[in-house]
C-alpha cells in the first residue's frame, strides 16, 4: 500500500531542496546578504575617527596602515597623536622619515611608519598633496598594496571596490564557502568571490565593505563568533552545515618573546626616546644575547629604520 504521506515528503523533499538551492544562489551572488550586512552595520557601527566627515581621506589612509595586523584600542590614540601633528600628507612628507618611526610608538610593524611617510611624500610632489581618488593611483603610491588602495577608494570615497582584510575574508568563508577559517593567504578564488558579492550601486558597495569588516571584527570572530548575534545567520552555510571544526592547515600564530622582532623593538625604544644619536655601548644593554642583538640591529638598519653614525652611534633615519 502506498503511504498516504509519500507524496507530500516528496514534495517537502523538493522545496526544501529549492529553497536550500535559492538560499546558496543568493550567498553567491549577496543579495541575499546586501541588506542584512548593510542594515545591521547602519545600527551598530562604531564611532570611530576616521570613519567621521571631518577624517577626509588622509585620515582614511592613516588609519588603515595603522590598523594592519593592529588592533583597534591600539591604534586610536596614536592615530589622533598623528593627525593632530601631521593633518595633512605635507606635513608629514616635511619632516624627516625617523620622525614618523618616533611617533609610531609601539603599534608594531614600524616599516608601516616609513612607508606611510614615502606616501605622504609622493602625494605632495605627485598629486598636490590630495590623496588620489582613482585606485590605480593609489596603488602607485609607496607602501600601498591592494588592500589598501580598494580601502581608501571605499572608505574615503565611497567607490565600488572589493576590500579584503582578514575579517571580511572569515565572513566570507563562513557564510558563504561554509568554512570555519579562510586560508592563511589571500587566494584567487577568495578575490574572485569577493567581486562576485559586491553590489552593483556604488554606495551600497561601499557600505557593504565597512559592513562585512565590521561584523567580522564585532561578531564574526576568529575564536568566539556570536552567531546568535550575526544579521546573517540564518543564511550562513557554516551555520547550516553545523558550524564544522577547522581542516585545513593549522593556523598561524606570531610568537613575540625571544624573537628578533621583540629585541628590533627595544632597540627601537631606545632611539625613540633619544634626543641625539646613541652609543653602541647603550643598545649593547637592551639584549644579553650578542648574535641576536647584533642581527636585529642589522636587520633595522637594513631596513632603513634606524641610520649609523661615525663612532658606532645610531639615531633614526633624517633622509
Amino acid at each position: 500500500m502506498t503511504s498516504t504521506h509519500a507524496i507530500p515528503s516528496a514534495l517537502t523533499s523538493a522545496a526544501e531542496n529549492a529553497s536550500a538551492a535559492a538560499s546558496a544562489a543568493e550567498a553567491t551572488d549577496g543579495t541575499g546578504l546586501h541588506g542584512p550586512v548593510t542594515d545591521w552595520f547602519a545600527e551598530h557601527a562604531r564611532d570611530l575617527p576616521w570613519r567621521r566627515p571631518e577624517a577626509g581621506a588622509w585620515g582614511v589612509m592613516v588609519s588603515e596602515f595603522m590598523l594592519q595586523q593592529t588592533p583597534v584600542s591600539r591604534v586610536l590614540p596614536v592615530y589622533e597623536q598623528w593627525l593632530a601633528r601631521w593633518p595633512r600628507p605635507a606635513d608629514l612628507a616635511a619632516e624627516p622619515p625617523g620622525e614618523a618611526v618616533r611617533a609610531w610608538g609601539r603599534l608594531g610593524y614600524p616599516r608601516r611608519a616609513l612607508r606611510l611617510h614615502a606616501a605622504a611624500s609622493a602625494i605632495q610632489e605627485r598629486h598636490g598633496g590630495d590623496v588620489p581618488r582613482e585606485h590605480a593611483q593609489l596603488l602607485a603610491l609607496p607602501g600601498v598594496g591592494e588592500y589598501t588602495a580598494a580601502a581608501v577608494a571605499s572608505f574615503a570615497y565611497g567607490q565600488r571596490h572589493a576590500v579584503l582584510d582578514t575579517n571580511v575574508r572569515r565572513v566570507f568563508a563562513r557564510a558563504v564557502t561554509g568554512r570555519q577559517y579562510p586560508p592563511n593567504a589571500t587566494t584567487a578564488a577568495e578575490r574572485k568571490l569577493a567581486r562576485a558579492l559586491l553590489p552593483e550601486d556604488e554606495n551600497l558597495a561601499a557600505r557593504w565593505a565597512a559592513g562585512t569588516m565590521e561584523l567580522g571584527a564585532l561578531v564574526c570572530t576568529a575564536r568566539g563568533p556570536e552567531c546568535h548575534r550575526c544579521p546573517i545567520a540564518a543564511q550562513c552555510a557554516w551555520q547550516q552545515a553545523g558550524s564544522p571544526a577547522h581542516e585545513g592547515p593549522p593556523r598561524r600564530t606570531q610568537a613575540y618573546a625571544g624573537t628578533d622582532r621583540q629585541v628590533r623593538g627595544k632597540l627601537l625604544a631606545v632611539l625613540r626616546e633619544a634626543v641625539t644619536p646613541v652609543p653602541q655601548g647603550v643598545l649593547d644593554a637592551v639584549w644579553d644575547e650578542p648574535v641576536q642583538r647584533a642581527r636585529a640591529l642589522d636587520g633595522l638598519v637594513s631596513d632603513g629604520l634606524v641610520e649609523p653614525l661615525g663612532g658606532g652611534r645610531y639615531r633614526l633615519p633624517h633622509s
